[in-house]
């Protein structure tokens, strides 16, 4: 993050705090007390020589064990899935219908497969670039409202699996602005697209910040 832009975005979110989150943060051992927490921080992307951020609003928490929802439930370990046994706070992106760029962020220590998708932020800062990378002419619902487009609004492709999410100057970082969610304001229900799970598809590990126009459609 520029000098520049980072106090564009102090100044835009009126805060004189902005912390990178760093490891310890995402090897907590309780992956949807991770999602939960995510709640509320700040996605920020620096790709192309473009800066652009969003305030995470939507999470969705996938475990290793008891959750078939989970790539890589039962040690699955696979071409795709490799990258979910590695550090928390590494990005795990992978290609939806071959065609949706799905960020998600590895979570727990190394060898223990579990991860947060970010379905949706609120957009922030550079929305002018992210509305071009949209083709789209006005700051609407659609412009970030859901993990495919968000992804391509913010500039995230599976070309940025297996970033360290926790460096510096990594193109992607999440940030802690001092934004505090309370327990009251975040809503809870069940996992979007993933019925083959059975039983564990209703498990209610999706959470959101409770009024915001920003949360994807999917129900």
């Amino acid at each position: 993050m520029t000098a520049t832009f980072r106090v564009a975005l102090l100044f835009h979110l009126k805060s004189s705090v902005l912390n990178l989150l760093q490891r310890p943060f995402f090897e907590r051992p309780q992956v949807t007390e991770i999602a939960r927490d995510l709640v509320g921080k700040i996605l920020f992307t620096e790709i192309d020589g473009e800066a652009v951020s969003g305030r995470i609003v939507e999470t969705e928490a996938y475990a290793a064990e008891g959750d078939k929802a989970c790539h890589a439930h039962l040690g699955r370990f696979t071409k795709r899935t490799k990258t979910m046994f590695g550090d928390g706070g590494t990005a795990y992106i992978y290609l939806c219908y071959g065609i949706h760029h799905l960020f998600n962020i590895v979570t727990n220590q190394q060898g223990t497969p579990e991860a947060v998708l970010i379905r949706a932020v609120e957009p922030l800062t550079g929305t002018d670039v992210m509305m071009e990378r949209r083709n789209l002419n006005k700051k609407a619902r659609n412009l970030t409202a859901g993990p495919g487009v968000m992804s391509q609004a913010l500039g995230i492709t599976t070309d940025l699996n297996e970033t360290d999410l926790t460096l510096p100057k990594s193109p992607i970082r999440i940030y802690d602005d001092g934004f505090r969610v309370m327990t009251s304001s975040i809503e809870t229900g069940p996992r979007v697209g993933v019925d083959y799970a059975g039983e564990d598809a209703l498990l209610p590990w999706r959470y959101s910040l409770k009024g915001s126009k920003w949360k994807s459609p999917a129900k």
